[in-house]
């Protein structure tokens, strides 16, 4: 929250959406705005942001109603407060007042089929503003009437410097792979960026590339190798315990090991034929994992799929 941008243009992505906002509160014509995208892509900073330029400082409380997924916004919510702070005008202010439902891929859809007709009927005085991360959960009757904006996950390039700017301010020491570590792991979403830096920089002061996989309990890029050095040149049981064991050591979950190898493989040079085989065989486990099977079979599984497969490079070569 510390480091939350305050104006639209401390804002560091969306260059294209950014200037289309400020475009519409220049000229003052405001839609009724939908905002989706995944976790930490600056959706509610952006209209947060928005309202700080419509609104002064004492004006805010009245002229803004924002509502999270936290409070209640059940049809009685949309039906009551939020369509009295729709229809009242404010008396000193020319100009359109602001609801914000954050989350609103939360809201049900008897909530949202209320909300329909409050934004059509008071469209006159009251802006409102959806945020949420799916847009499949927003009824297509809300959509249609808001202008849609999709913020996407944030690229390499865009979330480095704004992180270099909070490692400056806090003093944190980052090596070069820990600042590559980091933006690999957040995968475009700022906020888990900048919580990792914190409680790596907290648990180890040194934010290097081990220290931030350890610390989001990752497996290590030289464990996920030696994982696969051992899966594919060692015979089964010998395996089979390494891997075991090196699991017990860090604490690590079949999943994360899965997800890792999965783009290993991706890497290895098999040939076409064998590598879907392996593929699809990596799928299936993921599915039973998520089944809730045990952890035990599903590494033999693993195990036993690469075993295989080496066993077809090896007939093939």
């Amino acid at each position: 929250e510390k480091y939350r941008p305050q104006a639209l243009s401390e804002l560091v992505s969306h260059r294209d959406i950014l200037s289309t906002v400020q475009r519409f509160i220049s000229e003052d014509r405001l839609p009724h705005l939908l905002l989706y995208g995944p976790p930490g892509t600056g959706k509610t900073s952006t209209i947060l942001a928005c309202a700080r330029q419509l609104y002064r400082e004492r004006e805010f409380g009245s002229m803004v109603l924002e509502l999270n997924a936290s409070d209640d916004r059940g049809i009685d919510i949309v039906r009551g407060p939020i369509l009295s702070f729709a229809s009242t005008r404010t008396i000193f202010k020319k100009g359109f007042k602001l609801v914000i439902l954050d989350e609103a891929d939360a809201m049900t859809q008897d909530a949202q089929n209320a909300l329909r007709r409050v934004i059509e009927k008071f469209t006159e005085n009251t802006r409102f503003c959806l945020i949420c991360n799916y847009l499949s959960k927003i009824i297509p009757a809300l959509q249609s009437r808001c202008t849609r904006f999709r913020f996407g996950p944030l690229t390499p390039e865009l979330m480095v410097p704004r992180l270099q700017h909070v490692i400056q301010e806090e003093g944190v020491d980052v090596t070069e792979d820990g600042m590559k570590a980091l933006v690999t792991l957040s995968s475009g979403d700022m906020r888990r960026a900048l919580n990792i830096l914190q409680s790596t920089s907290m648990a180890f002061g040194k934010v290097t590339e081990e220290n931030v996989y350890t610390c989001t309990g990752h497996p290590l890029k030289s464990d996920i190798a030696n994982i696969l050095d051992w899966m594919l040149n060692q015979d089964f049981s010998t395996a089979y315990r390494k891997i075991m064991e090196l699991k017990t050591l860090k604490g690590l979950a079949l999943q994360d090991i899965l997800t890792e190898i999965h783009l290993f493989v991706h890497r290895v040079d098999f040939p076409p034929s064998i590598r879907i085989q392996l593929l699809i065989k990596l799928a299936d486990i993921e599915y039973r994992l998520a089944a809730g099977t045990s952890e035990k079979i599903q590494l033999s599984s693993l195990i036993a799929a690469f075993q295989v497969t080496r066993d077809l490079v090896v007939a093939e070569a």
